[in-house]
Order: structure tokens, then C-alpha cells, then sequence
């Protein structure tokens, strides 16, 4: 007997958006939610919504089973999609290029969300041109064990810093445990550029609070809170205002005001109340286009770094060589040889030396597509050698969220810098050791 079509037909501003197993449960534990839920909730908030990512092509990341299972990327638009929904071609530093939604209004922002979008990825650019953002995004990213306050702090730091640099930043929490700010920048700049300016910005804030926050790319030679400047890279995105975290109480990526920081936290912001706080108060980033500003001022800090040595800094993995990049390696597989480096700026061409890393003791414990089972994997490690375990710090634990060609999976690394010698534990066979990339890697080596 064939399955009773559940599946509801909403009208959206002349649009009709068909609505597939609307009762599908996508979140189950600290709130129950249905697929439907969640489209009402983005068309209660689609004022606030479809601002952040209206004109811009947008990554499709899919939850197809919901919150609670990972999720896949999707880069191109489905073949079979309404007439009235708009498409743009980008091109990514691999020399690919793909066809991407256009979210413009609310009857687009349904139809990606019936797809499994809970996230909202759209890109720093317009559809007026794809080759110059105009948006500078920093990204508060905290480590294992920092605290929420700590993510303030740093967030007031970037706040002073750009309106030194005369640049508005306009903050939002992450909808996780971080903070995104986001500046509006005139299309004037390449990617390179914008990113090169966000180096030097996270440099700066770095130097101005160094007990926490920090700008090294390699996780292992962080503390505090990163600034990651490579979401303004090619081809990255960030979760936009309004969206939905997988997360077990549905918290939201909430734009803030920032005399709302110092006592805000992320917990309060979820599906169930952003509706009436949009309603209540308007939304916070309603203003954003308006502040279009320079980033001269930034890269002429860029260019003092570099004038003084500080050349660029890794990028992410996926991108070819750049010129004046240092070795794309973790400290922890460093073969410890000095190298040089060049250094271009406008005015001058140097060479500076790097320092010679000294190699960090990381072993891998777990590998697996399900978060849950990788963290179950630590545990046992932790339990096979209590000794060692015994002497790691908060953050020489690291979790790393990995990109696979189109979903994400877990790697669990522990760092046994504080562990004396004597009794650390070799490198073994992670438990579990569930690398979904691998067969592909090693597809490419031959």
C-alpha cells in the first residue's frame, strides 16, 4: 500500500513551496521540532533572515535527517527547482565553478529550508560581482575550556579596533559558543585582500589582549579565542544571522547590540524566542548596508606586519601555494628546518627568516563520521592510560570538525606536550578509526 503523501503546500508571497514529511522530526532532545517548525520559524523571522543572505549565492548545507545526524554540502543548485528562484555562477579556487542559489526573499528561504538547510551559508559577495565582497568577516572562534566572557572581551577589543581602523562592526553570536562580527566594506578589494586585512587585524587584537585571543591557524599553537581570518578566503562561508545551530536546544546565530554583550548569552537566543525578541526590538543589523567604509586603514597595518617581518600566514588547506606563504604544516609534523621567506608589499620586497618550530607530540585517538563515537573513543583512550591522561590540560585536547568533499566527520588529536616523556602513549590505531577521506586521499597519491 503506498504511502499517504503528507506533504504541505504553502503560499508565500505569491510563491507557492511544497513542504516535504513536514512532520519529520529534526530536533528530539532538549526541544522537539519538526521540518515544519523550522519553516515557520525562518518565515517568522524572514525579515531579519533573508537580509543576511538576500543577493548572495549561498552553500546549501543539508541536515536531510535532521539536527541530529551530520549533515552533507551541497555547492550546486537541484536541477529541479522553481522558475522563480534565482541562480548565479561561482567559480572557486579550484578553477570549478558552480551554479548557486539566491535566496532574495521568504518564499526561497522555505524552499532551501525544506532541503535540510537549518544553516544559512551565503557567501561575502553580491551577484553584481562575484570577485570583490563587501563584507569583512571575523570570526571569534574560542578553544577547548575558554569561557564565554573571555569570547566578550575579545569581541569589545575587535569592536574598538575597527572603529579605529573606520570600519563598524556589527556582532552577532555564533550560535555555538563563539561570536561572529561582520564590517561592510566597499567592493573595491580582491579575496586576497580582504583576507590580508583580516589578518592584520587579528594580529593586532592578538598583541593588544595576547592572554586570550590569538591568530595562529594551527590548533595545536592556540589559546583562547582564534580569530579566524580565513573565513575571508574564497570559497568560505559562515552561518548568517537567524540561523539554526544543530545543537540539542536549537540556538540561533543571533545578531547582537553591543550594549547588549556584556551580559548576553548564547543560551538565550534559540527558535523559541527569537521570533518575539525580532518582533520586540527589530533587528540589530537592519543598518548594515549602510556602513559601507574603507579597509585602507587596515592594510596599511597589513603593511607595517610586514615591514617588520610578519609575513603571511597559512591558508586553508584546499588552496594552492600562495606566494609569501609559510610552510603548510602543523608544528607537530614539522621537520624543524629553517626556512625564508618573501615578503611583497607595495613599498618594498624582504626576505625574513622563520624561526624554527619545535615539533609538538600530537597523537590521533579517534576518527569517526559520528561525533558522539569519536568522543566515546577518547574516553577509552583517557581510561587505557589514566597516567597520562592525568597531566593534559583543557585545550591539549582537539576536536576537529573535517571537511570531507562533501560532509564533515571528526578527528580527536591529543596533544602530550605536558605529559612527561616517560609515559606517553605511542601512536596507535585511532578507536575508532573511521576516516571517510582516506580512500580518496590516497586515490589522488597514485
Amino acid at each position: 500500500m503506498p504511502k499517504k503523501d503528507t506533504a504541505r503546500v504553502l503560499s508565500i508571497d505569491g510563491c507557492e513551496v511544497r513542504i516535504s514529511n513536514p512532520d519529520k522530526p529534526y530536533f528530539s532532545r532538549d526541544v522537539k521540532l519538526s521540518k515544519l517548525d523550522i519553516v515557520n520559524y525562518y518565515l517568522a523571522v524572514a525579515s531579519g533572515a533573508v537580509a543576511g543572505v538576500r543577493d548572495r549565492p549561498s552553500m546549501l548545507k543539508r541536515f536531510v535527517d535532521g539536527a541530529e545526524k551530520p549533515p552533507f554540502y551541497q555547492k550546486r543548485a537541484p536541477e529541479n527547482r522553481p522558475e522563480w528562484l534565482r541562480t548565479v555562477t561561482l567559480s572557486f579556487p579550484s578553477g570549478r565553478t558552480a551554479e548557486e542559489v539566491v535566496v532574495d526573499d521568504a518564499a526561497g528561504l522555505a524552499w532551501i529550508v525544506n532541503l535540510g538547510c537549518i544553516e544559512l551559508h551565503p557567501h561575502a559577495v553580491r551577484t553584481n560581482d562575484l570577485d570583490h565582497p563587501d563584507e569583512l568577516r571575523i570570526d571569534l572562534d574560542p578553544g577547548p575550556g575558554v569561557e564565554w566572557p573571555d569570547v566578550r572581551r575579545v569581541a569589545i577589543e575587535a569592536r574598538n579596533l575597527l572603529e579605529e581602523m573606520g570600519l563598524r562592526g556589527w556582532p552577532k553570536t555564533s550560535g555555538s559558543r563563539g561570536m561572529h562580527i561582520n564590517a561592510r566594506i566597499h567592493q573595491r578589494w580582491t579575496f586576497t585582500e580582504v583576507r590580508r586585512a583580516a589578518l592584520a587585524l587579528s594580529r593586532e587584537i592578538e598583541r593588544r589582549a595576547p592572554k586570550i585571543a590569538t591568530s595562529k591557524w594551527w590548533k595545536e599553537e592556540r589559546h583562547g579565542v582564534f580569530l579566524d581570518y580565513n573565513q575571508n578566503a574564497k570559497d568560505r562561508t559562515t552561518c548568517s544571522a537567524y540561523s539554526i545551530r544543530p545543537l540539542p536546544d536549537a540556538r540561533v546565530s543571533a545578531p547582537l547590540r553591543w550594549e547588549e554583550i556584556p551580559d548576553c548569552e548564547p543560551s538565550d537566543f534559540t527558535v523559541l524566542t527569537m521570533p518575539a525578541r525580532l518582533k520586540e526590538i527589530g533587528d540589530p543589523n537592519a543598518r548594515m548596508d549602510d556602513a559601507a567604509a574603507s579597509l585602507d586603514q587596515l592594510l596599511q597595518l597589513a603593511d607595517r606586519d610586514e615591514a617588520a617581518g610578519l609575513g603571511d600566514a597559512p591558508w586553508p588547506p584546499h588552496f594552492r601555494k600562495m606566494e609569501g606563504e609559510p610552510a603548510r604544516v602543523a608544528p607537530s609534523r614539522a621537520k624543524g628546518v629553517k626556512t625564508a621567506k618573501k615578503v611583497t608589499t607595495k613599498k618594498a620586497t624582504t626576505k625574513t627568516a622563520t624561526a624554527k618550530r619545535s615539533k609538538m607530540p600530537l597523537i590521533t585517538v579517534a576518527n569517526s563520521q559520528d561525533k558522539e563515537a569519536a568522543l566515546a573513543g577518547l574516553e577509552r583512550w583517557k581510561a587505557k592510560y589514566r597516567d597520562a591522561a592525568s597531566h593534559l590540560a583543557v585545550d591539549d585536547v582537539l576536536v576537529d570538525s573535517m571537511r570531507g568533499r562533501s560532509s564533515t566527520w571528526t578527528r580527536i588529536r591529543v596533544n602530550l606536550r605536558n605529559v612527561p616523556e616517560k609515559i606517553r602513549p605511542p601512536q596507535e590505531k585511532p578507536d575508532p578509526d573511521d576516516d571517510p577521506t582516506r580512500a580518496w586521499r590516497e586515490t589522488r597519491r597514485d
